[in-house]
């Protein structure tokens, strides 16, 4: 008796659902009938889930596939997070880009006020301490131990390829025509040894100074010790600098060829002992003598 019970309860709930009803729309004044429709609760059921689901699907494509998204709390746009990320990365390097600059301006200035020259490196790994590479082996290979040898055999006597890079240099050197800034007597000579990375030329009052190659006006300002100095950047790294001048006739900017008037000889700076010619040459960081490229004697 209780499975029939059971069973009949079971069957109730199913034919419940399926049981007809009659959905009437009428007038309420004429109770004229303008509207039957036949239903069941199963049918009502099947008629809400499946326009719910609809709403759902469509709300979400809606969302996704327009810019609504972007108003959703918390939703980030992988668009806009790559152009962060790239931003961010250019900020990095234009930072890094600044410091290298303004160390090569630091430099640069120290150059023309005779000062000692800042040696640094702007690495970012260089408060790295705590990493420990004792535990890294290298080891090398067959096919790399064979190349190295074959490279060293064809290398060991071969005379061009040793003297390869200072032939270059040279013939890079030997092809720049260089302009004396000033015609008159040498009366301090280039020496290392003394810090003296120049050389002192005194000339006629007035004399015009002008440019020994080629090139771009860097500096051109006042210094406290060496006066109205101006600096030019030519080819192959090499820089020269005209110090002590009384006027100075360019700008920074200004392109210059090699015998353009850019300075007034004079005495200016407090290391000036006369009116004369302070000229510095240097090339790849380094200072070389004047007296190699070209002569001063009238």
């Amino acid at each position: 008796m209780p499975q029939i019970r059971e069973d009949n309860k079971k069957n109730k709930w199913y034919y419940r659902l399926r049981d007809k009803y009659r959905l009437v729309i009428m007038n309420d004044i004429t109770f004229e009938e303008r509207l039957s429709i036949r239903l069941t609760r199963l049918n009502v059921f099947i008629v809400v889930g499946s326009t719910t689901i609809l709403l759902i699907l469509l709300t979400t494509l809606l969302i996704s596939l327009t810019p609504l998204r972007e108003y959703i709390p918390g939703y980030t746009d992988l668009d806009l997070y790559q152009q962060v990320y790239d931003l961010q990365n250019k900020s990095d390097s234009l930072e890094r880009s600044f410091a290298q600059k303004d160390l090569y301006f630091k430099n640069l200035k120290n150059i023309i006020e005779g000062n000692p020259i800042i040696d640094e490196m702007i690495d970012d790994t260089a408060n790295i301490t705590h990493l420990n590479y004792d535990s890294i082996t290298i080891s090398r290979s067959v096919e790399d131990s064979i190349f190295r040898d074959d490279y060293e055999n064809q290398t060991k006597y071969n005379i061009y390829f040793e003297d390869n890079k200072n032939q270059y240099d040279q013939n890079s050197s030997a092809n720049l025509t260089f302009f004396s800034p000033v015609k008159g007597i040498v009366t301090t000579f280039f020496s290392l040894s003394e810090n003296h990375f120049g050389i002192d030329i005194v000339s006629k009052e007035n004399e015009t100074i002008k440019a020994a190659l080629d090139g771009t006006v860097i500096f051109s300002n006042w210094t406290v010790e060496t006066g109205y100095v101006i600096a030019i950047q030519h080819q192959n790294n090499y820089i020269s600098f005209y110090k002590h001048n009384s006027v100075l006739l360019k700008k920074v900017g200004s392109f210059v060829k090699a015998g353009d008037p850019i300075a007034i000889i004079g005495e200016s700076g407090e290391l000036s002992t006369g009116p004369h010619l302070h000229f510095e040459l240097w090339r790849s960081g380094s200072p070389v003598n004047p007296l190699d490229y070209m002569t001063f004697n009238e």
